[in-house]
Protein backbone atom coordinates (compact mmCIF):
# COMPACT_ATOMS: atom_id res chain seq x y z
CA UNK A 1 0.00 0.00 0.00
CA UNK A 2 1.34 3.15 -1.06
CA UNK A 3 1.24 6.28 1.26
CA UNK A 4 0.97 9.90 -0.86
CA UNK A 5 1.82 13.14 0.34
CA UNK A 6 0.12 15.94 -2.43
CA UNK A 7 1.44 19.20 -1.94
CA UNK A 8 0.35 22.73 -3.22
CA UNK A 9 -2.56 25.17 -2.48
CA UNK A 10 -3.80 28.59 -1.93
CA UNK A 11 -5.10 29.29 -5.95
CA UNK A 12 -7.23 26.84 -7.66
CA UNK A 13 -4.51 27.06 -10.39
CA UNK A 14 -3.01 24.79 -7.56
CA UNK A 15 -5.64 23.06 -5.96
CA UNK A 16 -7.71 21.72 -8.67
CA UNK A 17 -5.38 19.38 -10.87
CA UNK A 18 -3.71 18.37 -7.16
CA UNK A 19 -7.53 16.90 -6.41
CA UNK A 20 -7.35 15.80 -9.51
CA UNK A 21 -4.59 13.50 -9.38
CA UNK A 22 -5.70 12.67 -6.03
CA UNK A 23 -9.22 11.49 -7.42
CA UNK A 24 -7.44 9.43 -10.08
CA UNK A 25 -5.17 7.23 -7.50
CA UNK A 26 -8.65 6.61 -4.98
CA UNK A 27 -9.99 5.70 -8.27
CA UNK A 28 -7.20 3.77 -9.41
CA UNK A 29 -5.17 2.12 -6.30
CA UNK A 30 -8.19 1.62 -3.52
CA UNK A 31 -5.68 0.37 -0.42
CA UNK A 32 -3.33 3.65 -1.03
CA UNK A 33 -3.52 7.04 1.47
CA UNK A 34 -3.54 10.04 0.39
CA UNK A 35 -2.45 13.20 2.45
CA UNK A 36 -2.94 16.45 1.58
CA UNK A 37 -0.65 19.30 2.53
CA UNK A 38 -1.40 22.95 2.55
CA UNK A 39 -1.89 26.17 4.93
CA UNK A 40 -5.10 27.16 6.68
CA UNK A 41 -5.60 30.23 4.63
CA UNK A 42 -5.28 28.92 0.98
CA UNK A 43 -8.14 27.41 -0.94
CA UNK A 44 -7.42 24.28 -0.20
CA UNK A 45 -8.59 24.37 3.36
CA UNK A 46 -12.20 24.20 1.92
CA UNK A 47 -11.99 22.22 -1.47
CA UNK A 48 -9.88 19.30 0.00
CA UNK A 49 -11.80 18.05 3.34
CA UNK A 50 -14.96 18.82 1.03
CA UNK A 51 -13.39 15.63 -1.59
CA UNK A 52 -12.80 13.41 1.31
CA UNK A 53 -9.22 14.15 1.79
CA UNK A 54 -7.17 14.40 5.07
CA UNK A 55 -5.72 18.09 5.15
CA UNK A 56 -2.53 18.34 7.03
CA UNK A 57 -1.44 22.27 7.07
CA UNK A 58 1.91 24.17 7.64
CA UNK A 59 2.37 27.85 8.34
CA UNK A 60 1.70 29.88 5.18
CA UNK A 61 5.66 31.52 4.41
CA UNK A 62 5.50 33.78 1.65
CA UNK A 63 9.21 34.69 0.11
CA UNK A 64 9.99 38.17 1.26
CA UNK A 65 10.25 40.34 -1.56
CA UNK A 66 12.38 43.45 0.37
CA UNK A 67 14.88 43.61 3.38
CA UNK A 68 13.46 44.07 6.65
CA UNK A 69 12.88 42.03 9.67
CA UNK A 70 10.40 39.55 8.00
CA UNK A 71 13.27 38.70 5.69
CA UNK A 72 15.61 38.25 9.20
CA UNK A 73 13.00 35.58 10.45
CA UNK A 74 12.49 33.87 7.00
CA UNK A 75 15.24 31.14 7.56
CA UNK A 76 14.13 29.67 11.24
CA UNK A 77 10.40 29.68 9.93
CA UNK A 78 11.36 27.76 6.99
CA UNK A 79 13.15 25.44 8.63
CA UNK A 80 10.55 25.14 11.07
CA UNK A 81 8.18 24.42 7.80
CA UNK A 82 10.89 22.05 6.75
CA UNK A 83 10.96 20.39 9.96
CA UNK A 84 7.63 19.63 10.59
CA UNK A 85 7.09 17.95 7.22
CA UNK A 86 10.06 15.90 7.93
CA UNK A 87 7.99 14.80 11.07
CA UNK A 88 4.83 14.10 8.63
CA UNK A 89 6.83 12.04 5.95
CA UNK A 90 8.31 9.65 8.87
CA UNK A 91 5.17 9.48 11.22
CA UNK A 92 2.45 8.83 8.64
CA UNK A 93 5.24 6.64 6.20
CA UNK A 94 5.14 8.82 2.78
CA UNK A 95 6.19 6.56 0.05
CA UNK A 96 6.41 9.79 -2.39
CA UNK A 97 5.44 13.24 -2.33
CA UNK A 98 4.07 15.08 -5.77
CA UNK A 99 4.14 19.17 -4.85
CA UNK A 100 1.58 21.06 -7.38
CA UNK A 101 3.10 24.65 -6.23
CA UNK A 102 1.66 27.39 -3.52
CA UNK A 103 3.39 27.89 -0.38
CA UNK A 104 3.35 24.38 1.26
CA UNK A 105 5.44 22.87 -1.89
CA UNK A 106 8.65 24.38 -1.16
CA UNK A 107 8.61 23.36 2.72
CA UNK A 108 7.31 19.73 1.23
CA UNK A 109 10.07 19.04 -1.59
CA UNK A 110 12.87 20.10 0.77
CA UNK A 111 11.25 17.68 3.39
CA UNK A 112 11.02 14.92 1.28
CA UNK A 113 14.98 15.58 -0.34
CA UNK A 114 16.31 15.65 3.27
CA UNK A 115 14.47 12.52 4.23
CA UNK A 116 15.25 10.43 0.41
CA UNK A 117 11.53 10.40 -0.40
CA UNK A 118 11.79 11.00 -3.84
CA UNK A 119 9.09 12.94 -4.95
CA UNK A 120 7.63 14.76 -8.32
CA UNK A 121 6.58 18.33 -9.51
CA UNK A 122 3.46 19.68 -11.59
CA UNK A 123 3.86 23.26 -13.20
CA UNK A 124 1.11 24.48 -14.49
CA UNK A 125 2.08 27.49 -15.68
CA UNK A 126 3.96 28.48 -18.49
CA UNK A 127 6.21 30.71 -16.16
CA UNK A 128 6.79 28.81 -13.35
CA UNK A 129 6.69 30.25 -9.72
CA UNK A 130 9.91 30.30 -7.32
CA UNK A 131 8.83 26.91 -5.50
CA UNK A 132 8.78 24.91 -8.07
CA UNK A 133 11.84 26.15 -9.78
CA UNK A 134 13.37 25.24 -6.64
CA UNK A 135 12.13 21.75 -6.32
CA UNK A 136 13.67 21.21 -9.86
CA UNK A 137 17.28 21.61 -8.39
CA UNK A 138 16.88 18.12 -6.19
CA UNK A 139 14.37 16.01 -8.57
CA UNK A 140 14.17 14.52 -12.11
CA UNK A 141 10.63 14.32 -12.78
CA UNK A 142 9.51 17.63 -13.04
CA UNK A 143 5.62 17.95 -15.30
CA UNK A 144 4.81 20.76 -17.15
CA UNK A 145 1.86 21.75 -19.04
CA UNK A 146 3.47 23.96 -21.78
CA UNK A 147 6.02 23.25 -23.78
CA UNK A 148 7.59 26.63 -23.61
CA UNK A 149 8.16 26.43 -19.47
CA UNK A 150 11.72 26.70 -18.62
CA UNK A 151 12.46 24.42 -15.93
CA UNK A 152 14.72 21.67 -14.79
CA UNK A 153 14.10 18.06 -16.18
CA UNK A 154 10.69 19.47 -17.35
CA UNK A 155 8.51 16.77 -18.91
CA UNK A 156 5.30 17.45 -21.05
CA UNK A 157 2.62 15.63 -19.07
CA UNK A 158 -0.45 18.62 -19.53
CA UNK A 159 -2.80 19.56 -17.44
CA UNK A 160 -4.77 17.46 -14.74
CA UNK A 161 -8.33 17.69 -15.53
CA UNK A 162 -11.77 17.40 -13.78
CA UNK A 163 -13.09 14.28 -14.79
CA UNK A 164 -16.21 16.14 -16.55
CA UNK A 165 -14.01 17.69 -18.95
CA UNK A 166 -12.18 14.49 -19.27
CA UNK A 167 -14.54 12.75 -20.54
CA UNK A 168 -16.82 15.32 -22.53
CA UNK A 169 -18.34 14.09 -25.51
CA UNK A 170 -19.13 17.23 -26.85
CA UNK A 171 -21.66 15.95 -29.43
CA UNK A 172 -23.33 13.34 -27.47
CA UNK A 173 -24.28 16.05 -24.88
CA UNK A 174 -24.86 19.42 -27.55
CA UNK A 175 -28.40 19.20 -27.93
CA UNK A 176 -28.50 19.27 -23.63
CA UNK A 177 -26.38 22.26 -23.68
CA UNK A 178 -28.51 24.47 -26.23
CA UNK A 179 -31.28 23.49 -24.15
CA UNK A 180 -29.61 24.36 -20.88
CA UNK A 181 -29.02 27.96 -21.99
CA UNK A 182 -31.93 28.64 -24.17
CA UNK A 183 -30.06 28.35 -27.84
CA UNK A 184 -30.90 26.85 -30.97
CA UNK A 185 -28.82 24.51 -33.23
CA UNK A 186 -29.53 27.22 -35.83
CA UNK A 187 -26.47 29.48 -35.31
CA UNK A 188 -23.37 28.93 -33.56
CA UNK A 189 -22.10 29.79 -29.90
CA UNK A 190 -19.31 32.26 -28.74
CA UNK A 191 -18.84 31.68 -25.30
CA UNK A 192 -17.43 34.68 -22.94
CA UNK A 193 -16.30 34.29 -19.41
CA UNK A 194 -13.31 35.60 -17.49
CA UNK A 195 -12.77 33.14 -14.54
CA UNK A 196 -16.14 33.21 -11.57
CA UNK A 197 -14.64 36.67 -10.09
CA UNK A 198 -15.27 38.02 -13.82
CA UNK A 199 -12.62 40.18 -15.75
CA UNK A 200 -13.81 43.42 -16.01
CA UNK A 201 -12.28 44.61 -19.32
CA UNK A 202 -13.85 41.28 -20.92
CA UNK A 203 -17.51 41.90 -19.38
CA UNK A 204 -17.42 45.76 -20.21
CA UNK A 205 -16.53 45.32 -24.42
CA UNK A 206 -18.63 42.57 -24.92
CA UNK A 207 -21.35 44.43 -22.92
CA UNK A 208 -20.77 47.40 -25.36
CA UNK A 209 -20.76 45.40 -28.21
CA UNK A 210 -23.51 42.81 -27.74
CA UNK A 211 -26.11 44.18 -29.96
CA UNK A 212 -23.24 43.91 -32.29
CA UNK A 213 -22.11 40.23 -31.94
CA UNK A 214 -25.89 38.88 -31.82
CA UNK A 215 -25.95 40.90 -35.38
CA UNK A 216 -23.25 38.36 -36.80
CA UNK A 217 -25.86 35.96 -36.64
CA UNK A 218 -23.99 34.26 -33.22
CA UNK A 219 -25.54 33.66 -30.16
CA UNK A 220 -23.51 34.56 -26.75
CA UNK A 221 -23.17 33.16 -23.67
CA UNK A 222 -21.99 35.49 -21.33
CA UNK A 223 -20.98 34.11 -18.09
CA UNK A 224 -19.68 37.44 -16.47
CA UNK A 225 -18.82 36.63 -12.70
CA UNK A 226 -19.79 37.14 -9.55
CA UNK A 227 -18.54 40.48 -8.92
CA UNK A 228 -19.55 41.93 -12.31
CA UNK A 229 -20.21 45.54 -13.07
CA UNK A 230 -22.37 44.88 -16.22
CA UNK A 231 -26.20 43.63 -16.62
CA UNK A 232 -28.26 41.69 -18.88
CA UNK A 233 -28.58 43.42 -22.72
CA UNK A 234 -31.58 41.28 -22.54
CA UNK A 235 -31.16 40.32 -26.33
CA UNK A 236 -32.45 37.38 -28.17
CA UNK A 237 -29.80 34.92 -28.88
CA UNK A 238 -27.74 36.48 -25.35
CA UNK A 239 -27.50 34.29 -22.40
CA UNK A 240 -26.16 36.25 -19.56
CA UNK A 241 -25.22 34.80 -16.35
CA UNK A 242 -22.94 35.65 -13.17
CA UNK A 243 -21.87 32.28 -12.28
CA UNK A 244 -22.31 28.93 -14.24
CA UNK A 245 -22.09 25.65 -12.35
CA UNK A 246 -22.08 23.50 -15.33
CA UNK A 247 -18.92 24.53 -17.43
CA UNK A 248 -19.29 20.84 -19.21
CA UNK A 249 -22.21 22.47 -20.81
CA UNK A 250 -20.94 25.79 -21.33
CA UNK A 251 -17.91 24.04 -23.50
CA UNK A 252 -20.27 21.69 -24.96
CA UNK A 253 -22.13 24.09 -26.27
CA UNK A 254 -19.49 27.17 -27.72
CA UNK A 255 -17.83 26.82 -31.03
CA UNK A 256 -15.66 30.01 -30.38
CA UNK A 257 -14.40 31.53 -26.84
CA UNK A 258 -13.60 34.88 -25.47
CA UNK A 259 -11.20 34.37 -22.35
CA UNK A 260 -8.66 35.32 -19.79
CA UNK A 261 -5.79 32.79 -20.55
CA UNK A 262 -5.21 30.98 -16.80
CA UNK A 263 -3.73 28.06 -17.41
CA UNK A 264 -6.56 26.00 -16.74
CA UNK A 265 -8.77 27.63 -19.08
CA UNK A 266 -6.39 27.55 -21.96
CA UNK A 267 -5.65 23.66 -20.79
CA UNK A 268 -9.59 22.91 -20.91
CA UNK A 269 -10.54 25.08 -24.09
CA UNK A 270 -7.79 23.40 -25.87
CA UNK A 271 -8.08 19.84 -24.54
CA UNK A 272 -12.02 19.53 -25.72
CA UNK A 273 -11.18 21.59 -29.12
CA UNK A 274 -12.41 24.98 -28.91
CA UNK A 275 -10.69 28.02 -30.58
CA UNK A 276 -10.44 31.18 -28.45
CA UNK A 277 -9.48 34.75 -28.67
CA UNK A 278 -7.50 35.16 -25.17
CA UNK A 279 -7.40 38.45 -23.06
CA UNK A 280 -4.07 37.83 -20.46
CA UNK A 281 -4.72 39.22 -16.93
CA UNK A 282 -2.74 42.60 -16.92
CA UNK A 283 -1.44 41.82 -13.24
CA UNK A 284 1.37 39.74 -11.72
CA UNK A 285 4.31 37.99 -13.46
CA UNK A 286 2.61 37.83 -16.68
CA UNK A 287 1.99 33.97 -16.91
CA UNK A 288 -0.83 34.18 -18.83
CA UNK A 289 0.34 35.86 -21.44
CA UNK A 290 2.87 33.04 -21.66
CA UNK A 291 0.11 30.54 -20.86
CA UNK A 292 -1.32 30.85 -24.20
CA UNK A 293 1.81 31.03 -26.41
CA UNK A 294 1.59 27.23 -27.27
CA UNK A 295 -1.76 27.30 -28.62
CA UNK A 296 -1.51 30.52 -30.41
CA UNK A 297 1.67 29.10 -32.06
CA UNK A 298 -0.25 26.36 -33.36
CA UNK A 299 -2.84 28.41 -34.90
CA UNK A 300 -5.59 27.93 -32.42
CA UNK A 301 -6.11 31.12 -31.11
CA UNK A 302 -5.47 34.80 -30.76
CA UNK A 303 -3.99 36.56 -28.07
CA UNK A 304 -4.80 40.54 -27.56
CA UNK A 305 -3.76 42.50 -24.44
CA UNK A 306 -6.20 43.94 -22.27
CA UNK A 307 -5.80 47.47 -23.05
CA UNK A 308 -6.69 46.41 -26.82
CA UNK A 309 -9.70 44.48 -26.37
CA UNK A 310 -12.08 47.55 -26.82
CA UNK A 311 -15.41 48.15 -28.45
CA UNK A 312 -13.10 48.98 -31.72
CA UNK A 313 -11.36 45.72 -31.67
CA UNK A 314 -14.35 43.63 -31.84
CA UNK A 315 -15.47 46.02 -34.86
CA UNK A 316 -12.49 45.32 -36.60
CA UNK A 317 -11.09 42.38 -35.44
CA UNK A 318 -13.68 39.85 -33.78
CA UNK A 319 -16.37 40.67 -36.18
CA UNK A 320 -14.77 39.33 -39.15
CA UNK A 321 -13.56 36.20 -37.31
CA UNK A 322 -16.73 35.22 -36.30
CA UNK A 323 -18.20 35.63 -39.77
CA UNK A 324 -15.23 33.10 -41.33
CA UNK A 325 -16.74 29.94 -40.31
CA UNK A 326 -14.27 27.74 -41.82
CA UNK A 327 -11.49 29.52 -40.49
CA UNK A 328 -13.01 28.67 -36.50
CA UNK A 329 -12.60 24.92 -37.53
CA UNK A 330 -9.51 25.19 -38.57
CA UNK A 331 -8.73 26.90 -35.88
CA UNK A 332 -10.65 24.32 -33.62
CA UNK A 333 -8.31 21.51 -35.31
CA UNK A 334 -5.33 23.23 -34.62
CA UNK A 335 -6.65 23.93 -30.72
CA UNK A 336 -7.82 20.45 -30.61
CA UNK A 337 -4.17 19.21 -31.48
CA UNK A 338 -2.00 21.95 -29.23
CA UNK A 339 -4.48 19.86 -25.66
CA UNK A 340 -3.85 17.43 -23.82
CA UNK A 341 -6.60 15.45 -22.65
CA UNK A 342 -4.60 12.62 -20.26
CA UNK A 343 -3.02 15.20 -18.27
CA UNK A 344 -4.20 13.47 -15.25
CA UNK A 345 -3.19 10.20 -15.60
CA UNK A 346 0.04 11.51 -17.59
CA UNK A 347 1.29 12.93 -14.08
CA UNK A 348 0.19 10.50 -11.94
CA UNK A 349 2.79 8.14 -14.31
CA UNK A 350 5.48 10.63 -13.85
CA UNK A 351 4.72 10.08 -9.75
CA UNK A 352 4.88 6.35 -10.36
CA UNK A 353 8.10 6.70 -11.79
CA UNK A 354 9.51 9.27 -8.98
CA UNK A 355 8.26 5.92 -6.69
CA UNK A 356 10.05 3.13 -8.87
CA UNK A 357 13.56 5.46 -9.16
CA UNK A 358 13.17 4.99 -13.10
Amino acid sequence: MTTYLLAGGGTAGHVNPLLAVADRIRATEPDATVLVLGTKEGLEARLVPDRGYELLTIERLPFPRRPGPALLRFPARQRAAIDAVVAIIADRGVDVVAGFGGYASAPAYLAAHRAKVPFAIHEANAKPGLANRLGSLFTRYVGVVHSSTRLRHATVVGMPLRPEIETLDRRAVRAEALAAFGFTDAAPVLLVTGGSSGARSINATISATSALLVGTGWQVLHIAGARTEVTDPGLPGFTFLTYCDRMDLALAVADLAVSRSGSATVSELAAVGIPAVYVPYPVGNGEQRFNATDVVAAGGAVLVGDAEFTPDWVRTNLVPLLGDRAGIAEMAARAGHAGVLDGTDRMLALVHRALRGE
